[in-house]
């Protein structure tokens, strides 16, 4: 096999890991963790799973209300070269700022208004594609689950192609509104 046979090989096989169906995957974390040295080194932070980076930036998101800069350089690995600018930074801290932290916490299997989002570990993402996710050769949009809400969530993701690394485009999605917990809400 030549050198244009084995590069050609690699552009397929990348091609290939691009989901063009209906297909969902739980992804489970048995903790979350709190630094980024810990985070990238769980087994889906290889970026080579699309949905275990969609899954991954939901934990992100879930160490913001905690501690903000470890969120925003996690969310930073996720988006690979093209790192959060002043605006992203700002809508997340906009989402956040009315404590309604609850709404990255909806996202785990088992978190519900009525048990105010609290998981329990294993903590699980689920993560969906359906025939139109693909957008083209490096660009997908899945489909993340919240359990306070009554459709799935979008984000996109890119392909580096010379690396197979999936990196989130557009995470926006997954900060949209949900359901408020029973315990602040005046009309449960």
């Amino acid at each position: 096999m030549g050198f244009f046979d084995n590069i050609k090989k690699k552009i397929d096989d990348v091609k290939a890991s691009i989901p063009t169906g209906n297909e969902t995957k739980e992804i489970s974390f048995a903790d979350i963790p709190e630094t980024l040295d810990a985070f990238k080194a769980l087994p889906q932070a290889d970026l080579k799973d699309p949905f275990a980076v969609a899954a991954l930036a939901v934990v992100a998101l879930n160490i913001y209300p905690v501690d903000k800069d470890t969120s925003i350089a996690m969310i930073d690995y996720l988006k690979g070269p093209d790192p959060l600018s002043a605006l992203d930074k700002s809508f997340i801290k906009d989402r956040f700022s009315d404590s309604k932290e609850y709404v990255v916490r909806s996202y785990f299997k088992g978190a519900t208004p009525d048990n105010d989002y609290a998981p329990a570990a294993p903590y699980t993402i689920v993560v969906a594609s359906n025939p139109y996710s693909k957008i083209d050769d490096t660009n997908l949009q899945l489909w993340v689950t919240s359990y306070g809400a009554d459709t799935p969530r979008p984000i996109s993701l890119r392909q580096k192609p010379s690396t197979g690394e999936w990196f989130v485009r557009d995470f926006k999605g997954i900060l949209a509104g949900v359901r408020e917990p029973v315990s602040q809400n005046p009309w449960a």
